[in-house]
């Protein structure tokens, strides 16, 4: 059968991560559950009508590969071997569906040992060849692994996307294919720009790591001479590096680190402040060409933007005149970038981000999946 009783078709989401934290696999849930029958298949919980779920046992990892396999090259036994995939692999054998939206590298072989009539499109969050190129050990032994994962399973996949205009540009010049443009953006908020604060306030939001240069924020701050406030809402991915940046906050003054919030009330909670800001160094390719969420949530927040010399934020912030590009990515360049701001300045960055706001919404920067998984199911019949 390809039709589900329904008489819909049958489209696959799958993802070796916990989905209902997974804000890019979220939207592409909200996007095919009205049009299809949409099964998911993720880490941890999931509920949403008219969506039936298949959980991956927490714990199961994504891409810990055993050391042996990759040290005999024998890398179809090392990826069989991932907990995710091994599980995913027995529950999802005889499954029939007419597509499959597979998640990122790892899931791609899994989406094609299914055979959908339509075949699987291949939605690559990141870089992974190039995940850690910064540490010589994984370069040396982890990157042949992810290069024959690509060159093997994901140039066969019916269609690409991922997030950026970089990283297509390396998956296309390594593996040959050319993968459409599907960036982190937000869904469109309803919101209106705040007047500018005095002293004007700062916000980051995500992820807590040393990797994203958060103390150059905060001693920014204690270089700068203008009466900014900073305030950081981080999740507690390292607890160690959260509570020096707590010890920092305190001895600044005028920072606050805060718990995180929940995504569906994060654009709401940025619209109280003035300027987003993110400055993370190129540790590695991925870094080099990031064009995270946040960016995109300081959009819809209707915020200014701030952000270090990265490539691809770069080009938005100077493209759509919505914020500042700073000279670097360290606590000096940062405070120089804190001092030039005006209330003039961002009362324009604020207007720029309103007159962007629908054009960067998830709705108007998702139709390259929707045009890939229409063609797939086009394809089935």
């Amino acid at each position: 059968m390809t039709e589900a009783p329904s008489g819909r078709q049958r489209l696959l989401i799958l993802s070796f991560s916990p989905i209902a934290g997974d804000a890019r696999v979220l939207k592409q849930v909200e996007l095919f559950r009205e049009r299809y029958d949409v099964i998911t298949c993720g880490i941890g919980p999931f509920d949403r009508d008219g969506v039936e779920h298949i959980r991956i046992p927490d714990g199961l990892p994504a891409r810990e590969l055993d050391g042996r396999m990759i040290t005999l090259r024998q890398y179809r036994a090392a990826y069989r071997r991932i907990g995710a995939v091994a599980w995913s692999r027995r529950a999802l054998r005889g499954l029939q569906v007419d597509a499959v939206l597979a998640n990122d590298v790892e899931a791609v072989p899994v989406a094609l040992e299914l055979r959908p009539r339509g075949g699987v499109h291949a939605d690559l969050h990141e870089y992974v060849p190039r995940l850690h190129e910064e540490n010589p050990a994984w370069k040396r032994r982890i990157k042949p692994f992810w290069d024959w994962v690509c060159r093997r399973y994901v140039s066969r996949a019916t269609s690409w996307t991922t997030v950026g205009e970089g990283l297509a540009a390396e998956y296309r010049r390594n593996f040959g294919f050319r993968a459409e443009i599907v960036t982190n953006a937000a869904p469109f908020a309803a919101l209106q720009p705040q007047p500018v604060h005095v002293p004007i306030r700062l916000v980051h939001s995500g992820v807590c790591l040393r990797t994203r240069n958060l103390m150059a924020l905060i001693d920014a701050k204690a270089l700068a001479s203008s009466p900014v406030t900073l305030d950081l809402y981080l999740t507690p991915n390292d607890p160690g590096h959260l509570e020096e940046l707590r010890a920092r906050a305190k001895e600044v003054g005028g920072v606050v680190v805060h718990d995180p919030v929940p995504y569906a009330e994060l654009v709401r909670t940025l619209n109280a402040y003035d300027v987003g800001v993110f400055a993370g160094p190129p540790v590695n390719f991925n870094a080099e060409f990031a064009l995270p969420n946040k960016l995109f949530d300081f959009v819809q927040a209707r915020l200014g933007v701030l952000v270090g010399p990265s490539v691809e934020m770069a080009a938005y912030v100077e493209s759509h005149g919505f914020g500042v590009v700073a000279e670097g990515f360290g606590a000096d360049a940062l405070a120089r970038a804190y001092d030039a701001l005006t209330v003039p300045i961002v009362e324009s960055w604020k207007t720029m981000a309103d007159a962007s706001a629908h054009e960067l919404s998830a709705e108007q920067q998702s139709t390259a999946w929707a045009t890939a998984i229409d063609a797939l199911m086009r394809g089935s019949g």
